[in-house]
């Protein structure tokens, strides 16, 4: 059997939404204060002795979710168009992270998105066959 490392980090944000064609208060312009687990699977270890640098996914991480701080996600590219949803939310910071971090040895396994203490969304992929 071989080793798997998985490296998570937390990082958040605070963003308002509001969800298109909902039946209820969320159809009205709120925000949150987001947090976002990032979990990274390495195969093995680099010359260091490291799965993945925690510093370089906050890095990756903060790159995509600076972007979206203090902003209305309704007015952002794909949320112009696509449900700012948390689910959608997750599935597109999965999707920049592991543009930025996959390589042969170490891919984005899995991103949650909390909406508050209670209520989060978990996003992953079925490896590739």
């Amino acid at each position: 059997m071989s080793a798997r490392y998985t490296m998570t980090i937390r990082t958040e944000f605070a963003a308002a939404h509001w969800l298109r064609d909902y039946d209820g208060p969320c159809n009205r312009l709120h925000g949150h204060n987001w947090k976002v687990d990032v979990e990274v699977d390495a195969s093995g270890l680099d010359a260091l002795g490291m799965g993945v640098d925690f510093g370089d996914i906050k890095a990756a991480t903060r790159a995509i979710t600076d972007g979206l701080d203090h902003r209305n996600l309704n007015d952002l590219p794909p949320f112009d168009r696509l449900n700012p949803t948390a689910e959608n939310i997750a599935a597109h910071l999965h999707g920049e992270l592991s543009t930025r971090l996959n390589d042969e040895r170490v891919r984005v396994r899995a991103v949650t998105l909390w909406e508050t203490d209670r209520a989060c969304v978990r996003y992953t992929e079925d490896d590739p066959a």
